[in-house]
C-alpha cells in the first residue's frame, strides 16, 4: 500500500459514544438535555457532569477497564454514568433493580466492580447485596443518601464527589474494540452470563436507533425503558447522539406518562408490551385522543395485536423490535411497507406484530436448520433457529470462553430463538429452545425457579414454563409433584416459599400439582406443559 493511503490520524479514528455528548454540548449547550422531576440541566451542564464524575473515578483510581457499576432508577446520574464512567476508562454495568440482593452480590463479585455508584432509593437492596458480597467489596458512592445510611456503606456522596473533581480531559478509547459497557443475561442455566459491548458497537447501534425510530434534534424521548435493560437499547447514547431531550422517569406510572407526554411534548417512548397494555387499560386512556402522534418502539415479548390497535386508537405509532442482551438491545424491527397503511387495522396490527428485518447497523440476519446450519425456506412456517450477524454483536461473555464459543459459533450469534421467515423476508419468533419466560419485559431463568422449588422438602419434582399471561406476556407456572409422605400443600403455599428465595417478579403466578410427563428416556416433556400451561 502506498505511504499517502495508511490510516493517519487525520482519517481514522475510534468510533465511541463520548463524541455524542462532547458534539451536543458544542452544538447546543444551552438547550435542556435532561429533565428529572423538577431538575433541569442543559447540554453544557449535562457534559460538564459526566465529566466531573469521570475525574472523581480517576482520582479515586479508576485504571482502565475496571468496572464501575451503578444501581439507580431511571435519572440524570443513570444517564451521565453512561458517559462519566467509560470517558474515565471504566466499564459501566448497569445493574437490574428488580433483582435480590443475592443476585446483585453475585453480579458484583463476577464483575470485579472496583465502584459501586447507589441510589438513595434502592438504598435497602444496595446494602444488602454489599453485605452478601464474599470477597473485596467495591468502593461506593451513594446517590442522595443520609449521612448515616452512607456511613453504614463506608460509602462517599455522589454530590460531594462532582462538586469537588476536576473534569477528565479523555474523549475516546485507545481502541474501539474496549469495552465500554457489562450487561449481565438472566441466566438460561441459572448462572447470568456478562455480555460486554464495545465502543464501536454501541456507537453503532446508538446510530441505528436513531435512523430506525426517527429520532431527530426537537425530540422528547420519554424513559419508560428501564436503563438498565441492554443500557437502555443503548438509547441513552442514540438520544444524546442527536440533541434531542432525555425526559426520566424513575418508575412505571401510567397517569403520570400520559401527563409528561402533554407536559413536556413528548415525541417517543420504548416500553415491553406489558407498558403499553397498563397504558390501555389505565383509567386515564378511556376516550383518550392525544393531541400528536407518539412514537413508541416495543420489544422482549410480541404484542398482542389486539394491544397494537388499542395503542394506534390512541395516537400512538408502534414499531415493534427484536433483540437480546448479546446484541445491544434492538437488532431488527418490523420496518412497515408502505402498502400496509392502505390495509385494515387488524391486518396492519398482525404483520407488525411480527419481529421483522435487520436494522441498518446489522449485517446479517436469517434463519437456520440447527442440523445443517442451512437457511430454512422462507415459507413462514419452517422452524428454525434465527442468527445474527455484525457490529452490534456483544465481543463476548466475561470470563466464559466455552460460553462465548457455542454462542459466537460459525460465524454468527445463535440466538437460541425458533423462528420463521417469511416470504418478504420478515422473521416470526415462534419458540424460545433455551425455556426463558419473559414477564413483563424480564427474562427469567425456568431452571432458577425449579432450583428454588426443588428445595422445599416437600417437593419431590418441579418443572417451570411459560404461561400466556394478560397483562406481563408470559408469567411462570410450576408443574409440581410432591413427596408420597409429604403433607399437603396450597398454591399458595408454593409461591410464598419461592417469595423467600427469589426476586417477586420471578415466582410462580400459578402453579399445578401432579405428576410429570416424560419421555421414555425419563426426561421431562416441557413442550406438554406449554400446551397444559395454555389450557389453564
Amino acid at each position: 500500500m502506498k505511504p499517502d493511503l495508511v490510516r493517519r490520524e487525520a482519517n481514522h479514528v475510534a468510533l465511541t459514544p463520548l463524541d455524542f455528548i462532547a458534539r451536543s454540548a458544542d452544538v447546543v449547550p444551552h438547550k435542556i438535555a435532561v429533565v428529572d422531576g423538577e431538575r433541569r440541566f442543559t447540554y453544557a451542564e449535562f457534559e460538564d457532569r459526566a465529566a466531573r464524575l469521570a475525574g472523581g473515578l480517576a482520582a479515586r483510581g479508576l485504571r482502565e477497564g475496571d468496572v464501575v457499576s451503578v444501581l439507580a432508577p431511571n435519572g440524570a446520574e443513570m444517564l451521565e454514568a453512561h458517559f462519566g464512567v467509560p470517558l474515565a476508562g471504566g466499564v459501566l454495568n448497569a445493574l437490574n433493580t428488580r433483582l435480590d440482593p443475592a443476585a446483585i452480590a453475585a453480579i458484583l463479585g463476577h464483575a470485579r466492580a472496583r465502584f459501586f455508584i447507589l441510589h438513595a432509593a434502592l438504598f435497602k437492596l444496595g446494602a444488602a447485596a454489599l453485605a452478601a458480597m464474599e470477597g473485596p467489596r467495591p468502593a461506593v458512592i451513594v446517590i442522595g443518601a443520609s449521612e448515616a445510611e452512607r456511613d453504614a456503606v463506608g460509602g462517599e456522596d455522589h454530590g460531594d464527589v462532582l462538586a469537588k473533581a476536576a473534569r477528565h480531559p479523555r474523549r475516546a478509547p485507545a481502541d474501539e474494540w474496549d469495552s465500554i459497557a457489562l450487561n449481565y443475561t438472566s441466566g438460561t442455566t441459572g448462572r447470568p452470563k456478562g455480555a460486554l459491548y464495545s465502543h464501536r458497537g454501541a456507537y453503532l447501534n446508538a446510530l441505528g436507533n436513531v435512523v430506525t425510530f426517527g429520532l431527530r434534534p426537537e425530540s422528547v424521548y420519554l424513559w419508560t425503558l428501564p436503563m438498565f435493560h441492554c443500557n437502555g437499547w443503548t438509547y441513552p447514547w442514540a438520544v444524546t447522539a442527536i440533541g434531542a431531550r432525555h425526559v426520566c422517569l424513575p418508575a412505571i406510572d401510567p397517569a403520570r406518562i400520559f401527563r409528561l407526554i402533554e407536559e413536556e411534548g413528548v415525541t417517543h417512548l420504548c416500553a415491553a408490551p406489558v407498558v403499553l397494555t397498563m397504558l390501555i387499560h389505565a383509567p386515564e386512556a378511556a376516550g383518550l385522543r392525544l393531541s400528536r402522534t407518539v412514537e413508541v418502539a416495543t420489544g422482549g415479548a410480541a404484542p398482542p395485536s389486539a394491544v397494537i390497535e388499542a395503542m394506534e386508537r390512541m395516537g400512538f405509532r408502534l414499531t415493534h423490535l427484536y433483540g437480546m442482551t448479546e446484541c445491544y438491545g434492538p437488532s431488527t424491527s418490523c420496518f412497515p411497507q408502505e402498502e400496509w397503511s392502505d390495509l385494515p387495522l387488524e391486518d396492519r396490527a398482525r404483520l407488525m406484530a411480527r419481529q421483522g428485518v435487520r436494522n441498518i447497523t446489522l449485517q446479517m440476519q436469517d434463519v437456520i436448520d440447527r442440523e445443517t446450519g442451512l437457511p430454512v425456506p422462507r415459507d413462514g412456517a419452517t422452524l428454525g433457529e434465527l442468527v445474527l450477524r455484525g457490529n452490534t454483536v456483544m465481543k463476548g461473555y466475561l470470563d466464559a470462553p466455552e460460553e462465548t464459543e457455542n454462542a459466537l459459533a460459525d460465524g454468527r450469534l445463535h440466538t437460541g430463538d425458533l423462528a420463521v421467515i417469511h416470504p418478504d423476508g420478515y422473521i416470526e419468533i415462534k419458540d424460545r429452545s433455551k425455556d426463558i419466560i419473559i414477564s413483563g419485559g424480564e427474562n427469567i431463568s425456568s431452571l432458577e425457579v425449579e432450583e428454588a422449588l426443588y428445595r422445599h422438602p416437600a417437593v419431590m419434582e418441579a418443572a417451570v414454563v411459560a404461561r400466556p399471561d394478560p397483562k406481563w406476556g408470559e408469567s411462570p407456572c410450576a408443574f409440581v409433584t410432591l413427596k408420597p409422605d409429604a403433607e399437603p400443600l396450597t398454591e399458595e403455599d408454593v409461591i410464598a416459599f419461592c417469595r423467600e428465595r427469589l426476586a417477586r417478579f420471578k415466582c410462580p403466578r400459578s402453579v399445578v400439582f401432579g405428576p410429570l410427563p416424560k419421555t421414555s428416556t425419563g426426561k421431562i416433556q416441557k413442550y406438554e406443559l406449554r400446551r397444559l400451561a395454555a389450557e389453564l
